[in-house]
């Protein structure tokens, strides 16, 4: 392009040249992805019609990708965010549901076994008992992840997507109704679309798996995923105890499991509703969401089978508190430590960096307090004589910046 010509452009003509030129390069390699997943999708089994039809006209939804990238500064604490998901008004209208429901969970109770409270626990979390279902175009989120997503989960996008055509060539839900959230979930209780191919059943009987206008699909296939993941027919997800002053910490892991009279008789831990622990040989773990200063619980299998659902113990402890809360038992008893500030996600990526460099390694710098950062704190905290429960906190992060100050100033 001649560069005389550009000069003498007003800017409001030059930005739409540079505008136009841009989107066509946007749309040139997105048009050329959409020639090479057609090849893939075909190649799964995906009729070209049906890939014809949902790519046609398709362009990139920008928002999706902004969403994707975005990372809070701070996300909420524990009881920040049980008290959002288990509120006041929450738990009535799951109460509610749970009435005018109850035929429904009673059936899909007696198939699954699976306790009606506990699904409708997911369903309120999920998408606040279908007011917030999502209205992103699934096909279109999906291929704008798989096109132009974080590199190492396109694939992910890709098959989550071939997954989605695949639902609507089976005629299990019409394109119009493939709505939901930005990331590709589906209907009241949030499928993913392989999580629906696998799991998705027809409980209403129409013949097809419709996770948005029927809430039997919905539910039904929710208490199918949790059976499938290895729900204990009509055992709890867990419950509140009290620990004794001087427990092993190390002992409250999430792979430390032991039947419960041993919790009871040796470890003289005590159910806080007065609940004798002797009879029952469940296996559990100790669960301290906000550390050793914070509510204690034993968690059983069921809880291992909501993390199933979501890989979050935020959010497997808040369904088992939703559940608890609408079946009409008491809130927790025990105080949650507020005046605990909570680790920005920057400073969450020191503390990794800071442990690792100490030889504790946290096994990569993702800014994320999963299993591999908790169980390098507890390894830091019993080298420093500290209550070791793996809960990273702002006072173990200055800890730690200060050893490194002293080992520089010397």
């Amino acid at each position: 392009m001649n560069q005389k010509w550009l000069h003498g452009l007003p800017v409001v003509l030059l930005l739409v040249v540079v505008l136009f030129g841009y989107s066509t390069t946007v749309d040139s390699a997105f048009d050329a992805w959409k020639q090479q997943f057609r090849q893939v999708a075909i190649k799964e089994g995906i009729h070209a019609e049906t890939v014809d039809r949902a790519l046609r006209g398709l362009v990139p939804d920008k928002k999706v990708l902004r969403l994707e990238s975005h990372q809070p500064e701070f996300t909420k604490t524990v009881w920040e965010y049980l008290e959002t998901a288990a509120s006041t008004e929450r738990i009535a209208n799951g109460q509610k549901l749970l009435r005018d429901y109850a035929p429904l969970l009673q059936r899909i109770h007696a198939q699954y076994g699976v306790q009606p409270e506990y699904l409708l626990a997911i369903w309120g979390l999920e998408s606040n008992f279908g007011s917030h279902t999502g209205r992103y175009s699934i096909v279109r989120s999906l291929a704008t992840l798989a096109y132009a997503g974080e590199i190492e989960r396109r694939e992910f996008w890709q098959k989550q997507l071939i997954a989605a055509l695949r639902i609507v060539q089976n005629g299990d839900m019409p394109p119009i109704s493939m709505q939901g959230s930005w990331a590709g979930a589906i209907g009241h209780t949030q499928f993913i679309p392989t999580t629906f191919e696998s799991y998705a059943v027809d409980f209403d009987g129409d013949g097809h798996r419709d996770l948005v206008n029927s809430i039997p699909d919905a539910l039904a296939s929710t208490a199918n995923y949790l059976a499938s993941s290895g729900w204990e027919r009509d055992q709890p997800w867990g419950f509140e105890v009290r620990l004794p002053a001087k427990f092993d910490w190390s002992q409250a892991d999430v792979d430390f499991w032991l039947p419960l009279n041993i919790w009871g008789k040796i470890a003289r831990v005590t159910a806080v509703n007065g609940q004798s622990l002797d009879s029952s040989t469940s296996n559990a773990f100790v669960l301290l969401p906000a550390g050793y200063r914070g509510p204690a619980f034993l968690a059983l299998r069921n809880f291992d089978a909501i993390l199933k659902y979501n890989n979050a113990q935020n959010y497997a402890l808040a369904v088992g508190y939703l559940g608890d809360r609408i079946q009409g038992k008491p809130p927790l008893l025990a105080m949650w430590p507020k005046e605990d500030v909570p680790l920005s996600h920057a400073e969450k990526v020191e503390l990794q960096t800071l442990l690792t460099a100490a030889g504790y390694s946290t096994d990569g710098l993702d800014g994320k307090l999963g299993p591999n950062t908790r169980a390098a704190v507890r390894r830091w905290q019993m080298d420093n004589n500290l209550p070791a429960d793996g809960y990273a906190t702002l006072q173990h992060l200055n800890a730690l910046r200060q050893r490194v100050a002293e080992k520089t100033a010397n």
